[in-house]
């Protein structure tokens, strides 16, 4: 199936309900899939290689991903908060592929980036460059070819990677993949009139993909956040009746502290799902506090397994947190089960499969796992098996716990250190707003372990948080040094970049 019969599917069964958009002047699925016929006449008859977009959240990014998949090409998001130079590269990679962007009449980072990029941009082998507000314009083709959609095994979705390492590369996503993840994890249809969910993951991350897929086959009303704000997220759930909302760690954090300092209650709110980092114990604890009638839900996914592949449900979190089992409790520090269709194991260096309860990488196989790279050889194994490169283990009841990327493990005299363990236990001190920890190079020990903390207590020392740290876990674990921070840096799906702390130490080792 191509992931535009998705949409055909529900144009054809709700056609008239909002797709898209405030319920009085939103896009209907009818007039969805008429813009992304219109679409997919304009990049067809340009026969372009790939249609790219460099946008915010708006109405034009649903039809940019469907016009694509009609005309059989496939849609490539590229983050707007790249430097123009490195957007150019990412372009001239593309060939002969059509743009949609903002234009000078965007907001925020989009206006400006676009006025770098001087629209009508030109990039090698460029195709037609489309304003988005001009594709939500874009006349009727009814009476016009559409060319053939692709084929279920043909690409639908290139993602660059953060290329942190290198030159970012762009993992593949095909239709099969794409429609295996929404038809196991959403019921046709399954939306009730009155559900709308609030979007503000970037169109540029796998979330804002499945975001985009996921509420489509359900006939969800879809709300866009174009940047994200705890203020603007709340007024927009209480102005919009918001049911439904996906948030990173950082987002509920900061959602968290206003709800509390300003005793907002949120009563139209019934499911919030939460994920691309690590989420704080407390953080999650009071949320559930805050919000009593909300169902939350951990999830787990990588790009190149087209979004989720392990779910924390609803009752898995309130089972943890009122039981007084320690194996039950710990769960709510975990990543859930397996979704339908989705087999983990967890293996070992030499990629052996291990018992539960041992550490190693965790490995998956499924339907929507793509697990390749254009202009790579694939990384998965001819049995399907993809090893995600995060490291974790799994308890006697599948249940995946993760310790991290195992790039960032630290080896200290020989022992392997997970930084995600030790910053479990520095989030639980009280006087402790945030914290990481990294590994840095040691000529006694190989490494040492490195925490930068940010404080809500101006008298909290090194000494002190070494003491929280050897209180619970070895002394092998204790940071040998702590710095005080006035914040972590995160990107804007919330994971951690450990890169700009160890950036941080080459600069004050070199003076």
């Amino acid at each position: 199936m191509n992931i535009a019969t998705l949409l055909e599917m529900s144009a054809e069964a709700m056609g008239d309900r909002i797709a898209y958009g405030s319920r009085d002047t939103g896009l209907s699925f009818n007039q969805l899939m008429a813009l992304s016929r219109s679409a997919a006449g304009v990049f067809g008859l340009s026969s372009v290689e790939h249609v790219a977009l460099i946008d915010e959240n708006n109405p034009a990014v649903p039809v940019a991903l469907f016009g694509a998949a009609m005309a059989g090409v496939p849609y490539v998001p590229i983050s707007y908060r790249l430097a123009p130079d490195a957007i150019t590269a990412l372009l001239d990679r593309l060939g002969h592929a059509a743009l949609v962007a903002a234009d000078r009449a965007g907001s925020g980072a989009t206006r400006a980036l676009t006025g770098s990029l001087q629209l009508p941009y030109r990039f090698s082998g460029c195709g037609p460059v489309i304003a988005s507000r001009e594709l939500l314009t874009l006349p009727s083709t009814d009476d016009k070819p559409v060319p053939e959609m692709a084929d279920p095994d043909e690409v639908a979705v290139l993602i660059f990677t953060s290329g942190t390492t290198g030159k970012p590369k762009a993992a593949v996503l095909r239709h099969r993949n794409l429609v295996s993840y929404v038809l196991g994890t959403v019921e046709f249809g399954s939306a009730d009139d009155d559900e709308a969910a609030l979007v503000s993951v970037p169109p540029y991350h796998v979330a804002g993909v499945a975001s985009v897929l996921s509420a489509v086959y359900a006939g969800r009303r879809v709300v866009q956040l174009a940047s994200f704000s705890a203020e603007n997220w709340i007024a927009t759930v209480l102005s919009e009746q918001i049911t439904h909302a996906m948030v990173v760690p950082t987002m509920l954090t900061r959602i968290v502290e206003l709800l509390d300092r300003d005793g907002v209650r949120l009563p139209s709110l019934r499911h919030v799902s939460y994920g691309g980092g690590r989420m704080p114990l407390p953080v999650i604890q009071q949320a559930m506090s805050l919000l009593p009638d909300v169902s939350f839900v951990n999830a787990y996914g990588l790009t190149e397994t087209s979004s989720s592949i392990c779910l924390l449900g609803p009752d898995d979190h309130r089972a943890a947190f009122a039981s007084d089992d320690p194996a039950i409790r710990r769960r709510i520090g975990s990543v859930g089960r397996p979704i339908d269709g989705i087999e983990v194991a967890i293996r070992d260096a030499e990629g052996r499969p291990v018992q539960a309860g041992v550490s190693g990488e965790v490995w998956v196989r499924g339907a929507q796992v793509a697990g390749e790279y254009a202009g790579a050889d694939a990384t998965s194994s001819e049995s399907g098996w993809f090893a995600t490169k995060d490291g974790g283990f799994l308890d006697s009841d599948g249940y995946l716990f993760l310790e991290g990327r195992l790039d960032d493990v630290i080896v200290r005299g020989g022992e392997n250190l997970s930084p995600g363990e030790i910053e479990d236990v520095l989030l639980a001190h009280d006087a402790i707003a945030d914290a990481a920890v990294i590994g840095a190079p040691d000529v006694e020990w190989g490494d040492k372990v490195v925490a930068f903390v940010v404080s809500r207590d101006p008298v909290l020392t090194a000494d002190d948080v070494r003491a929280c740290v050897t209180s619970q876990l070895r002394s092998s674990r204790a940071p040998s040094d702590v710095h005080f921070v006035d914040s972590l840096p995160y990107n804007d799906t919330g994971k951690l970049l450990r890169r700009e702390l160890r950036q941080r130490l080459n600069d004050l080792a070199n003076g």
